[in-house]
């Protein structure tokens, strides 16, 4: 064990009087915590380290003014002698992101999809209004209000590390001009409540059909309407827009029954935070993609660019923003000439997906890389234990509704993506040109079928790679008739 890790299990014993049995390291995000996922005989926690003092500090503070109010967030079981260091309740890897990322996008949501979602909503209005009421706002880390200068933070953000690194043309000083203008009229929506910051789908966990909130160190005061526009507009998610609205109306409906409210004002700051939202993750796409090279992010550009595209062609705000609407304009058609000419070498690597059955055997690699992941799916419910589901394989849709409506699989999954994810954007940097990912199950039919297909899905929306799918057990049988 390395220090991190043994302060983590010191911290653990004292706090459950058991020995850890295991300790994995969950895959690191955006920032510096690090997370791990531990257990013994009888008891589990994650344990975080998180160097940033001030951040922790936010971070268990609001969760035990949270638990207060009954919100439905992490339990913190222990803390070490400083804040580095702490253990929190395992809400488990399925988020409602992972629910949404299975679908097309702008695919219609599921009705148990769009039932979760509301709930966020109505969920958000209790963190905003509730307890945001008496919450000790001098936590706030890194100000205590979402006030001009954290506006103009994240419009500068876009500023240099999208518009200058993508080389779209601006006006200065009509730029600055339009940000001056915006933020004033943003600030006309009050600053009242609590602001959660990073409320997306992402950081909404399901556990036995129940929501939990995690991830809102960063919140602070501010206008209602930015979690909303965050979450709606949350690019990979890429939520249909009709749906967007109905959400939206959902939420208006609920915060008119707890503070006076006028919808028509309301929406039209709604969509100046829209705005602001977009111009900021733009940004964060920019720095991550166009500077450090991560391929992820330059692949949910053009996710991006579809939410700007809708927002100029529906939204008309109330005050004059020439210069950002030249900008949004250029992006669109930059992205555009991309598509139709593709800049660079071709992609090179190829990336071979296996279902097999372990009955009969890991399929063997072919190329000189000696293997790559193997997947044992044989823990996740099968279908194929019940008769009615025996004549179908993974890629039929009988199968697919039962998988998908499974938490271990969609939990499984996005643990899966998130290790493949590291490999192939590895590869594509080294040049490398080979990469198998084999899963396997107990006949090769059902769970490893249904996974395979799953990453197929997920690394062509990404990446640009070739990918080769090769279902060991079922080749391309024709579908039997459905009841």
């Amino acid at each position: 064990m390395d220090k991190i890790t043994e302060n983590l299990a010191y911290l653990f014993k004292n706090w459950s009087g058991e020995n850890i049995t295991t300790i994995s390291a969950l895959p690191i995000s955006g920032s510096e915590r690090q997370y791990f996922r531990m257990k013994s005989q009888l008891a589990g926690a994650l344990g975080v380290y998180s160097p940033n003092r001030a951040e922790t500090n936010a971070f268990i503070e609001f969760t035990k003014h949270f638990r207060r109010h009954g919100l439905p967030v992490p339990e913190i079981y222990a803390t070490g002698d400083g804040p580095d260091y702490y253990l929190i309740q395992d809400l488990g890897d399925t988020s409602l992101f992972s629910q949404v990322e299975i679908l097309e996008p702008y695919e219609n949501l599921t009705p148990d999809i769009l039932s979760y979602y509301k709930k966020a909503l109505e969920e958000l209005t209790r963190f905003q209004i509730i307890a945001g009421k008496n919450l000790d706002y001098d936590l706030c880390y890194p100000r205590k209000e979402f006030d001009r200068q954290s506006m103009l933070w994240d419009l500068n953000y876009f500023k240099y590390n999208y518009l200058k690194l993508a080389g779209i043309p601006f006006n200065e000083q009509e730029l600055e001009n339009d940000f001056d203008t915006l933020t004033g009229f943003l600030l006309q929506a009050g600053r009242d409540h609590f602001m959660y910051r990073d409320f997306q789908a992402r950081n909404i966990l399901i556990q036995d059909n129940k929501l939990y909130f995690i991830d809102y160190q960063g919140g602070r005061k501010g206008g209602l309407q930015y979690d909303i526009a965050s979450l709606l507009f949350q690019v990979r998610a890429a939520l249909p827009f009709s749906t967007r609205e109905l959400l939206l109306d959902h939420y208006i409906d609920v915060v008119g029954k707890m503070i006076s409210l006028e919808p028509g004002p309301f929406k039209e700051h709604y969509y100046g935070f829209v705005l602001m939202r977009l111009l900021q993750v733009l940004g964060a796409y920019g720095f991550r993609g166009l500077f450090e090279h991560k391929e992820h992010f330059l692949r949910s550009i053009p996710f991006a660019v579809e939410n700007i595209k809708w927002f100029r062609e529906h939204v008309k705000l109330p005050v004059h923003l020439p210069g950002i609407m030249h900008c949004l304009d250029r992006i669109c058609e930059a992205v555009e000439d991309r598509k139709k000419t593709p800049v660079g070498k071709p992609p090179q690597l190829i990336i071979t997906i296996n279902s097999f059955s372990y009955k009969k055997g890991i399929p063997e690699d072919k190329t000189d890389n000696g293997g790559g992941f193997v997947f044992d799916c044989r823990a996740l419910p099968n279908p194929g234990r019940e008769e009615k589901y025996r004549a179908f394989t993974g890629k039929d849709d009988i199968i697919i509704d039962y998988l998908k409506e499974k938490p271990e699989v969609t939990g499984f999954l996005e643990n899966v993506f998130e290790l493949v994810d590291r490999s192939v954007e590895n590869y594509i940097f080294r040049d490398f040109s080979h990469l198998m990912i084999s899963f396997g199950c107990t006949g090769g039919q059902h769970r490893s079928v249904y996974c395979a297909e799953a990453l197929v899905k997920h690394l062509k929306s990404e990446y640009e790679v070739n990918v080769k799918l090769n279902h060991q057990e079922i080749g391309n049988p024709e579908k039997p008739v459905q009841p």
